[in-house]
């Protein structure tokens, strides 16, 4: 047997049985791959029987408030992922007539579907012979075949794209994409991969080479950007002063707390003289219970949230902020880091 049909004869024996994998429907398949970017199946799984269960249909999904979506993605991070799913809903609703797409050419032009997650789609979905490359289909390609190209080079990207396109089993492209990606994720995983097991070792070049720990090759080029945020809780024990975020920064349109950012690390007394805090909440402003500091990393940030509990109602309302009854908190769509701390405080 060739290299594609050892994968697919491994598939058939160990693969596991992932609710997505037993339908051709384009939304639910749609549903899954979105649930999954970045996200381990383990995690994401919970997430995809509840989104299923409360839209079973994109028109149940397009008719939705964006709150409610965000509230019911609260805890799985990389938001846009969520408010690009309404969006993309409500496009399928207006110009498909509530017929999720199952050809690459419509759904690529999608709001939130890129080359890979339209190419999963229309095979899965349609059968349509289109070559999927995720992490585990560039980690398998790359150490059988030897590729130094780096994966997230724009160089690397179309080679690898080539090559999986050169491989696809074009009779049965579905099951060959499929393959591929359990095989990835199972067996050739990123740490410990199955070498001793593996069908295809014997003709696997980074095997042969002891050269399984190297690849994939990836350019390092992301930068973290560090910030600080200061929570104020404002609350008179039946009400809170929330804030409704913007649409242009982390957590977009979600809710929070009346916060001050500040460039490093302040001591509470140094936070409590800044001019923009003062400007809010007076020259009388003090702290009644801090929080210790909290990291929050995301992929392009790290963060240090603290949450200062003040008595200082504020003499300059914001127009984003809003008193919620503290049994309401629940209902909001709250970044995790926020409902933790608010959770330990009011026992949500």
């Amino acid at each position: 047997m060739n290299f594609t049909d050892e994968i697919v004869q491994w598939y058939l024996k160990h693969k596991r049985d992932l609710p997505w994998r037993n339908t051709t429907d384009a939304y639910v398949i749609w549903l899954s791959e979105i649930i999954l970017q970045q996200t381990r199946v383990e995690q994401g799984m919970p997430y995809f029987y509840r989104f299923l269960e409360k839209y079973p249909d994109v028109s149940s999904f397009a008719a939705a408030h964006e709150d409610e979506i965000l509230k019911l993605w609260q805890g799985l991070g990389y938001y846009s992922r969520g408010r690009n799913m309404l969006k993309t809903a409500r496009l399928v609703q207006e110009f498909h007539n509530g017929r999720f797409p199952d050809s690459y050419n419509e759904l690529i032009k999608l709001k939130g579907i890129g080359e890979y997650t339209a190419a999963a789609i229309a095979s899965f979905a349609a059968n349509e012979a289109k070559a999927v490359v995720d992490g585990n289909v560039y980690r398998v390609l790359a150490r059988y075949l030897g590729i130094y190209e780096p994966i997230n080079s724009t160089a690397g990207k179309k080679t690898f794209q080539q090559v999986a396109d050169d491989f696809l089993n074009k009779k049965m492209p579905g099951l060959h994409n499929q393959a591929m990606m359990e095989f990835g994720a199972m067996l050739c995983k990123p740490k410990a991969p199955g070498c001793n097991i593996c069908p295809v070792r014997m003709d696997c070049v980074a095997f042969n080479t002891n050269a399984v720990a190297d690849l994939p090759v990836k350019l390092k080029i992301l930068k973290v950007r560090e910030r600080f945020l200061n929570y104020f809780l404002v609350t008179d024990g039946d009400a809170i002063l929330m804030n409704k975020r913007g649409d242009r920064d982390i957590w977009a349109n979600m809710y929070d707390l009346p916060m001050a950012e500040t460039d490093t690390l302040l001591s509470t007394e140094e936070l409590l003289k800044q001019p923009a805090v003062l400007a809010v909440f007076g020259n009388d402003i003090e702290a009644i219970e801090v929080s210790p500091v909290h990291k929050h990393i995301l992929t392009h940030q790290r963060l240090f949230v603290r949450l200062i509990k003040i008595e200082n109602q504020p003499l300059k309302m914001n127009e984003n902020w809003v008193k919620i009854k503290v049994q309401n908190l629940p209902e909001l769509a709250l970044p995790k880091i926020i409902f933790i701390l608010l959770k330990n405080i009011f026992n949500l």
